[in-house]
């Protein structure tokens, strides 16, 4: 029955990114940026996410909404699926991302991110590319939206982690905007490269901003630090709840 719920999901789910990627490339140029975001997180993901909860029995819970702040702030979230690009604008309405530029020449899709607000980043373009990154940001930043990125750069399988990327940090030096880590277990419920949406609770836990004057390493440490300790913590309550998850983190354990 997983399966059937499953590709039920993905096809409106993915058909609904499809949709709003067309309606976005046309008339991403003749209409106001704030009517892009209103598309997206008040009607298409809204959506989207209802048909995850009825289909699949899969919902989303959010901890530690004392330390959102929909303005001005930045986003450190831990990427294991899909799960965190979809949906978290969903709950921080004037965010965006910040995203590798390659997604930027999918057709319709890198399109309507564009006019989404979200800023590329050319992983390979050195000291240019994070300067271009700043600028882009601040702007961002002092027009009253907020900024998600993952410190990783990429997904990676529950209990896994790879080095923290230093554009971070590099953000976290040069703007005066809270650094708020998120944590989260999307992998055990949404796996990555598998078509499964299994259900259970998906949980989003926003912890305290990280201290100011941190030196480079000391920041990106600590940052580490908190997000896998409370991704751990999320894991093992999601395994004693959910017999799959227990299978799923298992599993990822296998494997690099």
């Amino acid at each position: 029955m997983i399966y059937i719920r499953s590709l039920i999901y993905n096809i409106i789910g993915y058909g609904t990114i499809a949709f709003g990627s067309i309606l976005c490339s046309i008339f991403g140029l003749f209409v106001p940026q704030r009517w892009m975001i209103i598309l997206w997180n008040d009607y298409l993901l809204i959506f989207s996410r209802w048909c995850l909860k009825v289909i699949c029995g899969l919902e989303i819970e959010i901890r530690g909404q004392q330390y959102i702040q929909q303005e001005g702030a930045i986003f450190a979230c831990k990427h294991e699926s899909a799960v965190e690009t979809y949906y978290l604008t969903t709950f921080l309405k004037k965010a965006t991302f910040i995203f590798k530029k390659e997604l930027a020449y999918i057709p319709l899709f890198g399109w309507a991110i564009y006019f989404y607000g979200s800023v590329p980043v050319d992983r390979a373009g050195g000291s240019a590319a994070m300067k271009k990154m700043l600028k882009d940001s601040k702007k961002l930043l002092n027009d009253g939206r907020s900024i998600i990125i993952f410190p990783e750069g990429t997904r990676t399988k529950p209990g896994k982690t790879t080095a923290y990327k230093p554009g971070l940090a590099f953000l976290y030096q040069n703007t005066d905007a809270p650094v708020i880590p998120v944590a989260t277990n999307t992998g055990l419920f949404w796996t990555k490269r598998s078509f499964l949406r299994h259900p259970g609770k998906i949980v989003f836990e926003f912890l305290p901003p990280m201290p100011r004057g941190l030196q480079k390493k000391e920041f990106m440490d600590e940052l580490q630090k908190r997000i896998e300790a409370k991704c751990a913590e999320l894991n093992a309550e999601a395994i004693k709840k959910y017999p799959q998850a227990k299978a799923i983190y298992e599993e990822a354990q296998k494997g690099n």
